[in-house]
């Protein structure tokens, strides 16, 4: 019977994953869907692209929770019921397919930045933070967003492991889980690296607002 609390875990994770808050949030405030302009991506990035810094707040913490919260609940309440580590790397990861692949938007979804560093801190509060850190020192220094996502996607693992023994005890299941949304994350900004080599992507800062019709702040 323990076996099928992990599967049940894991379906609700993904089932999480795919509430697109960029489209919600944008919805409840009526304001333009924004897979409709900019880079038609279903993420807090794009949804700035409306003006509204609001929307985009709250769509880039949705966007996290819902990464955090099935990792989080597994950790506090999982042990009873059989779910532990390996639980984890599945919840975090299908809550990250979720994102990517959402069920109730016909499978179109964003390219899980944010939803993938909600998934690490739920690992782990200082793995997020140094996740984090890495994400605002690059984008610092280079202005480019994707390129911060990248670069923050691959040492994410590698901190994990570096830390093991120091910091917490890592699980190859979870470091798997990583690595895998790391790859993925890479395919979905597979675009932006090809503008990057191009010297054609655009620079944090530099995107144009949307005037979309019905759209506040």
């Amino acid at each position: 019977m323990t076996a099928v609390y992990p599967l049940l875990a894991t379906i609700a994770a993904y089932l999480l994953g795919s509430l697109s808050f960029a489209v919600i949030v944008t919805r409840a405030m009526g304001m333009r869907d924004p897979r409709t302009y900019g880079s038609k991506n279903p993420g807090a990035t794009n949804v700035l692209r409306s003006g509204s810094k609001v929307a985009a707040v709250v769509t880039l913490v949705l966007d996290a929770v819902k990464g955090w919260l099935p990792v989080a609940l597994v950790v506090w309440f999982g042990k009873p019921y059989g779910m532990e580590e390996g639980t984890m790397a599945l919840v975090g990861l299908a809550a990250f397919l979720g994102h990517l692949w959402p069920v109730f938007f016909r499978f179109e979804g964003g390219k899980g930045v944010a939803t993938a560093l909600g998934v690490l801190l739920g690992v782990s509060g200082w793995l997020g933070l140094a996740t984090a850190v890495t994400w605002v020192i690059i984008a610092f220094f280079f202005r480019y967003s994707s390129l911060a996502s990248l670069v923050a996607a691959v040492f994410a693992p590698v901190y994990y492991l570096l830390a093991d023994g120091v910091v917490w005890n890592a699980d190859g299941r979870i470091a798997a889980a990583m690595a895998v949304m790391a790859l993925l994350l890479a395919w979905r900004h597979k675009e932006n690296i090809k503008r990057l080599l191009e010297g054609k992507e655009s620079r944090l800062g530099s995107s144009k607002v949307v005037k979309a019709k019905g759209a506040k702040g």
